[in-house]
């Protein structure tokens, strides 16, 4: 996939308001591949709506979303099926991970249905994110910010164009944010992908080709 098109695109619980001032909803937007993207929004705005509707999670908005060109609103499940297969990667902001099972187990589910990853490169990515500890940890037992680099790990054992991570960052430490948007930048970059991020504030510093107000 190579565009993501959203045509007057808004979410049906602000029909009719005529107070929105935003760059995306209402408007016609263009999410490349190989590009990187900030979203920036106040609580409220539909920042978790807009990745949901791109995601096909939810459908409760007016306008189109188009990809390559194409309107998706008729989508069936298994096209949906394909495209959260091979084309969208995402981080979840409330994460929706397995907490009985380990950090591991987490990502490996994940992982040994894709085959993206090899052990060593999962192996290397908890290094770097200072969570090796944790490998063998149950999820529930462990910090919010460290769920959240395992939910990253996770979101990266798959292909994808897009990678979209919203608030990835809102529980950790400046290095840890660093080292998350180093990572993602790198396998986005091996896999000619887009990275579309959402931020209420703290946002991983990377070099964004452009960043909308929602």
């Amino acid at each position: 996939m190579k565009k993501i098109q959203l045509s007057h695109t808004l979410p049906c619980v602000f029909q009719g308001r005529t107070d929105i001032v935003s760059d995306i909803w209402n408007r016609e937007v263009t999410f490349e591949r190989e590009k990187l993207y900030l979203v920036e929004a106040n609580s409220g705005t539909g920042k978790s709506s807009l990745c949901s509707y791109i995601y096909g999670y939810r459908h409760d908005y007016q306008g189109q979303i188009l990809f390559d060109g194409e309107d998706v609103s008729q989508y069936s499940v298994a096209q949906w099926t394909d495209i959260r297969q091979h084309h969208f990667a995402l981080l979840w902001q409330e994460l929706r991970m397995f907490p009985e099972l380990t950090a591991w187990e987490n990502v490996e589910i994940k992982n040994k249905l894709t085959g993206q990853q090899t052990k060593e490169q999962i192996q290397t990515w908890f290094e770097m994110l200072g969570i090796t500890d944790k490998l063998n940890a149950k999820l529930g037992r462990m910090s919010f910010g460290q769920q959240q680099r395992v939910a990253l790990i996770r979101a990266l054992c798959q292909p994808f164009d897009f990678l979209f991570v919203d608030e990835p960052i809102s529980h950790l430490d400046d290095t840890n944010a660093v080292i998350m948007g180093q990572i993602m930048t790198a396998e986005a970059k091996k896999q000619g992908a887009s990275i579309i991020a959402t931020s209420i504030g703290k946002h991983i510093e990377l070099a964004y080709d452009q960043v909308f107000n929602l």
